[in-house]
């Protein structure tokens, strides 16, 4: 079975998703995992001379602590962070429409990566965590394009100002690495981490 580690672990703990992520959630299910759903309540923001990927997984490592707090024996908290980085510079959700205009007009025709931290934790504290990064390159899209999509609203709670896996799609010419690491939770690793909880 693919993910068997993540379905065996699954299979003996109570799987909490530590994160108010629908793309996250959704990516869960489909996998028929059954989970329930807990928002980490922590501040989210980068520490001087703090490297993008370093970051993300320090930030999902926070979150997956702070929900361990009120777990129960059996079960187990998954943290994620996703993060947007280009020339070493992170682009976080933007803070309103001219922002997401910024953000979309610096991406446009360059290539950039996407990192996503993942981390498991026990009512005992964290297990363990890693990092996926994907490669992606956008499109040259034009003002008018870029501001279409934004009157749609999609990109307002994304990292970056952009989801791959819906209307954004128009704005991708082509990735290297996994496409769910974009969305926000890169299964492989996560199978991996299931792994080095099992064994």
């Amino acid at each position: 079975m693919k993910y068997s580690d993540l379905h065996q672990l699954a299979g003996q703990r109570d799987l909490v998703l530590g994160s108010s992520s629908p793309r996250r959630a959704r990516l869960l299910t489909e996998l028929g995992l059954e989970f329930r759903k807990v928002v980490p309540r922590i501040t989210e923001a980068v520490l001087p001379d703090e490297k993008p990927c370093a970051c993300a997984l320090r930030l999902a490592e926070e979150k997956a602590i702070a929900v361990s707090l009120q777990l129960e024996d059996r079960e187990i908290v998954l943290g994620g962070d996703t993060i947007v980085v280009l020339d070493e510079a992170i682009l976080g959700k933007p803070r309103d429409q001219e922002d997401a205009f910024r953000t979309l007009s610096l991406l446009a025709g360059q290539k950039h990566y996407v990192c996503t931290a993942l981390a498991l934790a026990d009512h005992e504290g964290l297990i363990c965590s890693g990092t996926e990064q994907t490669e992606v390159v956008f499109n040259k899209v034009g003002p008018e394009q870029i501001r279409e999509y934004i009157a749609s609203g999609e990109p307002m709670d994304k990292a970056g100002a952009y989801g791959i896996q819906g209307m954004g799609a128009f704005l991708v010419d082509s990735i290297e690495g996994n496409l769910d690491n974009v969305i926000g939770l890169p299964r492989t690793l996560l199978n991996r981490l299931a792994g080095g909880v099992l064994h």
